[in-house]
């Protein structure tokens, strides 16, 4: 990435690309998904052949089927909207892209005969499948997806982009100007005077989704924090016998000064954690009063992160015993 696109990061949520990557999540894990999803999964696995399309669609497909979210906040509906509306154009150049021999998947074939009505059928179907699959989960999902948005904003406006990405999971690598998502499939692009939007998903669970049709924009998907609010019973799985850190501070608190390796709320903490803010709260004061966390005040919400101590315990001690899939 160069100079200019990596000076236009920017961050948004996407109802779309949650759906994608929940039907996605059931695919990968057709036996049973892992914690915290697996309550969610038992709902939504009935639910994923009624959005056919979504569920065959290769690892690397057309972005005008998931295109980026155009503001930093939309609705599922502005979003299908946006789908709705797709311009002919965009989608001859992306399937001409994708498959330049003009051997254009089946199911990808009607939006080249009847565009309107295969983009019309397909909003319709993904509509369906949020009212019944995510929709009764969205406000909680809202919630700590706004709640990532505020710290990774924070970050980037007091850090800047090298510092945010550098820190954006774990396998996620930035070497300026060269970021790189670890994944299965091997490919390579420039990003030339563009916009980098990164887009946190409940869903991703890893699943890291890189969109570069589009000629102004690269959008980067990664997991947030807080996907807990799916669990049915939201508690973690307990620590090692070994955990170290456990031993030392307790397991509550060894589970904040882990989840604090990115800054949170009170409230974001609890989400993520799966405890009652009442005890985030305690586990919080004797941390301060420890002083291996620190506070600060951003807007009206007050922000926890780990001061040099406390990174110091999480990695000679936390580290080895880390449940990630929790602190994910």
């Amino acid at each position: 990435m160069d100079e200019p696109t990596l000076s236009r990061t920017r961050i948004a949520v996407s109802p779309l690309a949650e759906v994608l990557c929940s039907i996605s999540l059931l695919r990968r894990n057709p036996e049973a998904v892992p914690w915290p999803y697996a309550a969610w999964a038992r709902r939504a696995r009935p639910l994923i052949d009624s959005v056919g399309l979504y569920s065959d669609l290769p690892s690397v497909s057309p972005d005008f089927l998931c295109p980026p979210p155009v503001t930093a906040a939309p609705t599922i509906g502005e979003q299908l909207d946006q789908l709705r509306a797709t311009p002919a154009t965009v989608i001859e150049a992306e399937l001409a892209k994708h498959y330049p021999d003009g051997d254009v998947l089946p199911g990808l074939r009607p939006f080249l005969d009847d565009r309107q009505a295969a983009l019309d059928r397909l909003a319709d179907e993904v509509r369906a499948y949020w009212d019944a699959a995510i929709a009764p989960y969205w406000p909680a999902m809202r919630a700590a997806l706004d709640e990532e948005v505020l710290l990774r904003a924070r970050a980037l406006a007091a850090d800047g982009p090298d510092a945010l990405l550098s820190r954006l999971h774990d396998r996620v690598r930035w070497e300026r100007p060269v970021l790189t998502l670890i994944k299965p499939l091997e490919q390579s692009f420039q990003a030339v005077n563009q916009r980098l939007l990164l887009v946190p998903l409940i869903f991703s669970r890893g699943a890291l989704l890189c969109s570069c049709d589009q000629p102004d924009m690269v959008m980067v998907t990664y997991q947030s924090r807080g996907a807990a609010v799916l669990a049915e019973t939201p508690v973690p799985p307990p620590p090692a016998e070994d955990d170290r850190l456990a031993i030392l501070v307790g397991r509550g608190r060894a589970a904040v000064l882990r989840a604090l390796t990115v800054p949170a709320t009170t409230t974001g903490l609890a989400t993520t954690l799966g405890l009652a803010p009442s005890t985030v709260s305690e586990h919080l004061a004797g941390l301060l009063a420890a002083g291996v966390v620190h506070r600060r005040r951003a807007g009206r919400r007050v922000l926890y992160g780990l001061e040099p101590a406390g990174t110091a315990l999480v990695r000679l001690l936390g580290e080895d015993s880390a449940r990630t899939e929790f602190v994910s």
